[in-house]
């Protein structure tokens, strides 16, 4: 049976269309029960309604406190019955209420190679920071924020004239490919975490593909297909 999950969203849902593409491709083993986002003129919520999924918007500021936010979503989660849940560019920090009712079924995208440039605009971070090689990391989440056990990240080169943009558009196209496949190893239940270590049963050599500019280093590597 395909993974139940639901997407939470906060801005265009590129990620999310990630994930749609895949599963409608049939290469990822899964399936969309919810998309849900804090603001209602989020993009990703046209993008899940062209494809006829549910959508839910509760928006953070209705609520006075983050935790009664987070019961919130945690209950229109589990009304749609979702079995896991994918943070696809959701830009709000989870309750550990939110974090203990999906333990270890919590998945996260972000734009740079964890433990560098947590936060908010990592590919900023890093452009500013002038680094050599940036990218970005599929990772579990616990109740730190960008510190959960990692399952996948992917490299790309920091180039001098690098700025924000341009540096953030040669990671996104890394994260389209690591996301699906992270949940994809979930959904076969190829991932065990232990401590801060997460093995992936059968987990492919790490990818080195590309040249120059599009050069990029995927580890682990990725299954046919992503």
């Amino acid at each position: 049976m395909p993974l139940k999950i639901a997407v939470l969203i906060s801005g265009s849902g590129s990620n999310l269309q990630s994930i749609i593409d895949r599963i409608e491709q049939g290469i990822l083993d899964a399936r969309i029960t919810l998309v849900l986002s804090n603001k209602p003129d989020a993009y990703g919520l046209k993008r899940a309604s062209q494809h006829g999924l549910a959508t839910r918007v509760v928006e953070h500021g209705s609520y006075a406190s983050r935790e009664e936010f987070d019961r919130a979503v945690v209950q229109e989660i589990r009304a749609s019955q979702a079995q896991a849940v994918v943070l696809a560019g959701f830009m709000r920090i989870l309750s550990p209420f939110f974090i203990n009712s999906f333990p270890n079924r919590i998945l996260n995208i972000h734009p740079a190679i964890l433990p560098a440039f947590p936060g908010v605009d990592g590919q900023k971070q890093a452009a500013e920071h002038g680094v050599k090689i940036s990218g970005c990391t599929v990772h579990f989440v616990d109740e730190k924020m960008d510190h959960g056990p990692i399952i996948i990240q992917a490299a790309v080169p920091g180039l001098a004239d690098d700025d924000a943009k341009s540096l953030g558009s040669r990671i996104l196209a890394l994260e389209h490919r690591i996301l699906p496949q992270a949940i994809q190893w979930l959904a076969q239940d190829r991932l065990k975490v232990s401590g801060r270590r997460v093995e992936i049963e059968g987990a492919p050599q790490p990818l080195l593909a590309g040249g120059g500019q599009e050069t990029a280093l995927v580890s682990p590597g990725l299954d046919k297909g992503f």
